[in-house]
């Protein structure tokens, strides 16, 4: 895609500031589903694609003895980093609707900073995909359907042919910090009093 920089607004409205949080909440929820399901159950992933007959999406389905159970500790645990570095707690659980488009647009800058620093100091990102955007591509009979999602018009079987519209993100690395035995993860945020 080419954006022109200089038809960009210079400040963030309430909508935009709210979708980006909201983005970073499911990268970080995507992120720790994704490090909790095991190759065995990647492996067995079946892709089912859209016949001209029925028009159901693509489907993934893992039985429930694939399904294994996760502590929330990572989660809890990214998210007091987000509330630390980038106050995201305290962002989501404001009350917005009696600050100006401006303000909120401040307050965002601060969380996308913050969320940016946390996101790059824990986690080693690639793109899924190595074309460009916008370029065509073909998906050999085969592909990894965890890491390519078919949308639109999705019929027959592969090979596919198709627009790439954005590249993916994959993890490489987690740097998360061990935790201290008898830590309570579920506390992302201690209460502050000053004395």
């Amino acid at each position: 895609m080419n954006f022109d920089l200089t038809s960009m607004p210079v400040t963030i409205d309430l909508l935009h500031a709210i979708l980006g949080i909201i983005a970073l909440v499911f990268l970080a929820l995507f992120l720790i589903r994704s490090r909790n399901i095991s190759p065995a159950a990647m492996d067995n992933l079946a892709v089912q694609p859209e016949s001209a007959a029925a028009s159901a999406p693509v489907a993934e389905t893992i039985t429930s003895s694939q399904l294994k159970t996760t502590s929330p500790d990572a989660a809890l645990q990214l998210l007091a980093l987000l509330q630390q570095e980038a106050r995201f707690i305290d962002f989501i659980q404001e009350d917005l609707l009696g600050f100006s488009d401006a303000d909120v647009g401040a307050a965002a800058r601060v969380v996308h900073e913050g969320g940016k620093k946390v996101i790059n100091d824990y986690f080693s990102l690639t793109a899924v995909r190595d074309e460009q955007e916008e370029s065509r591509i073909t998906l050999p009979e085969g592909f990894d359907a965890t890491a390519v999602r078919l949308t639109g018009n999705v019929i027959g079987q592969a090979p596919f042919t198709g627009t790439l519209i954005h590249r993916g993100w994959k993890v490489t690395e987690v740097r998360l910090p061990k935790l201290a035995e008898g830590h309570d993860a579920h506390v992302i945020a201690p209460a502050e009093v000053e004395l």
